[in-house]
């Protein structure tokens, strides 16, 4: 079956985006609600297209509110503009929502990872416990923790709905991010997993991706993923430095070698984690960051043109 017309998916629109934008997910209001839920923004390179997107999947229905399942650049990058045009503000999650008030680019981790988001005003806060009621379904926030220390997931029991943001993908998760940064997550990780293990869920609509209802394989993929950077940290440092600068050069497009390594070797994040992921100290950061880039360019995940780095 085709999942985008699952029946426990009826009257919910999912926008898949690629990886710069995360998927925009609309739950079309029931009768007697004011208008639809839009959970997730996308990155704010993409905000005018998430608009248009946005706005034909609604049909002509009012949009009532915005949820952040958290706050990295690609989930809610487009919430200024998404305001702008309908008027309406995003509620972010509780643990963070000071740091949009004060608009704390260390607290947000936009200044540590070097990416850009439109600063926003939120109009509310979404604890883990707490309900919303968006599509005649009740969902309730739960609690994520692992890629990123205050994410949330929105689960409708009814239906068995899911939705994982960088939880669960249908072929492992996000990165760690505290682990990035010198603090433990791994275990928040398995915990997260374990929680979904747990849910009667029929079908997950995560981040990234498309929708999957082969939830058992999902966990067991991302369970051995786990357990691969368990036993070996410094390879998720290393892909983490991958995805970074993969990350990057979406945002920019291109960019020289030269202007390339000075980025990566002046993000606060990079920084530490390319200690991480060095072989004892031995290989240097910018030795690492290049050797990283040819990876990439091998696997046809970037392009080297010259003396350029590009996006494909």
């Amino acid at each position: 079956m085709e999942l985008a017309t699952h029946p426990a998916l009826r009257d919910i629109t999912v926008l898949e985006r690629g990886w710069l934008s995360s998927n925009n997910v609309v739950v079309h209001g029931a009768p007697g609600e004011p208008g639809a839920l839009l959970v997730d923004t996308g990155h704010v390179n993409h905000a005018a297209q998430t608009v248009a997107k946005v706005r034909q999947a609604l049909a002509g229905q009012d949009l009532a509110a915005i949820v952040n399942t958290h706050l990295h650049s690609d989930h809610c990058g487009g919430n200024a503009e998404l305001e702008r045009a309908f008027g309406v503000r995003a509620r972010v999650p509780a643990t963070l929502a000071d740091a949009v008030h004060r608009w704390d680019e260390a607290r947000l981790s936009y200044q540590a990872t070097g990416q850009a988001c439109e600063r926003f005003v939120a109009c509310g806060a979404l604890a883990a416990g707490e309900f919303i009621t968006a599509g005649g379904r009740r969902w309730e926030a739960l609690a994520a923790p692992g890629h990123d220390p205050d994410s949330l997931m929105l689960f409708d029991p009814a239906h068995g709905v899911l939705l994982s943001a960088d939880a669960l993908w249908e072929q492992g998760f996000g990165v760690v991010f505290p682990e990035v940064a010198g603090e433990p997550g791994f275990a928040d990780v398995a915990a997260t997993l374990d929680l979904i293990a747990r849910l009667p869920v029929q079908v997950v609509v995560p981040g990234h991706g498309r929708p999957f209802d082969d939830v058992a394989g999902a966990l067991a993929r991302a369970r051995s993923r786990l357990a691969g950077f368990m036993a070996d940290p410094a390879r998720h440092a290393r892909h983490a430095i991958k995805v970074l600068l993969k990350y990057h050069l979406m945002e920019v497009g291109s960019q020289p070698r030269e202007a390339l390594l000075q980025w990566a070797l002046a993000a606060p994040l990079l920084e530490g984690v390319m200690r991480a992921a060095s072989d004892g100290g031995r290989t240097s950061a910018e030795a690492l960051c290049v050797g990283l880039l040819d990876e990439l360019v091998a696997v046809g995940a970037l392009l080297r043109t010259g003396g350029d780095y590009c996006d494909v």
